[in-house]
């Protein structure tokens, strides 16, 4: 990823941002103004490597598969309590 990470918006933006509202009060300058701060904000997003996306992919692939895991054991647990409590239901 990225060596530098910044999440909070930088001064010098924050300082334009309130010039330019200053200075636009109409409804028509807030929305200009809107996306300028997007497209700023869509221009620190950092795209993941190839590797990194793999990683990614990886780690949510198996942590999904763990959940299932995890909740087919408590389905059949629960199904053999509800069993064991009721009875074998007879239709």
């Amino acid at each position: 990823m990225a060596d530098e990470v910044v999440d909070e918006p930088g001064e010098e933006l924050v300082a334009t941002a309130k010039k330019k509202r200053a200075e636009k009060k109409t409804w028509f300058g807030r929305i200009i103004l809107f996306f300028q701060q997007v497209v700023a904000e869509l221009k620190k997003v950092v795209t993941p490597t190839r590797k990194e996306l793999f990683n990614f992919t990886a780690v949510v692939l198996i942590f999904v598969i763990i959940m299932m895991a995890i909740v087919w054991v408590l389905d059949q647990l629960f199904g053999w309590v509800v069993v064991v409590i009721f009875g074998n239901p007879t239709f």
